[in-house]
């Protein structure tokens, strides 16, 4: 009987106490106007090619169930990132490409939302970011610059600092062009 007021209680603290794995979340509300404000660098940008393609962890040294004497099971993993052909500079300063992390796609991913956003389009809604680009498609990035000196999309949790363009005039960036003077 104890044994069984014991899992119904454990059953029933993880159910109260357990968060449910879900969509990322912020502190505070999301400010399209202060994200613009923030961004170090603002480009309009066509996404080309891999820079570091996606591959596997490869295996250094060791091996998880046996390790040797070098030390543990080891890998080291590799991000992929994206080269990006800068046409036009909004902000900032940087040379005639970017590259960030990030997967190619062979689909579009525009913001289904009413200009200005006030949030990241569909694929960043799980992580926080949205990181995938279709290749050959234009997108609006508002950059961050990290401690190491890097460009980074990934400063605004939720925010829509890497939206896939329409065209050279689309609603977006007329709205981004006119926050950032």
């Amino acid at each position: 009987m104890i044994r069984r007021a014991t899992i119904l209680q454990t059953l029933v603290f993880s159910a109260v106490f357990t968060g449910e794995a879900s969509a990322c979340s912020r502190l505070g509300e999301i400010s399209n106007v202060a994200m613009v404000r923030e961004a170090n660098v603002i480009v309009r940008a066509i996404a080309q090619e891999y820079a570091v393609p996606p591959r596997a962890p490869e295996k250094l040294t060791g091996n998880s169930l046996y390790p040797t004497k070098r030390g543990p099971d080891t890998r080291r993993i590799v991000v992929p990132t994206i080269r990006f052909r800068v046409l036009e500079t909004i902000r900032g300063t940087v040379g005639s490409e970017v590259i960030l992390p990030g997967v190619l796609v062979d689909t579009d991913d525009f913001n289904d939302r009413p200009v200005p956003y006030a949030l990241v389009r569909k694929s960043g809604g799980g992580s926080c970011f949205a990181n995938s680009y279709r290749s050959g498609a234009q997108f609006l990035l508002l950059l961050k610059t990290t401690d190491a000196g890097e460009l980074t999309a990934n400063w605004y949790a939720l925010g829509p600092v890497n939206e896939q363009l329409h065209a050279d005039d689309d609603p977006w960036i007329l709205w981004v062009r006119k926050q950032a003077q």
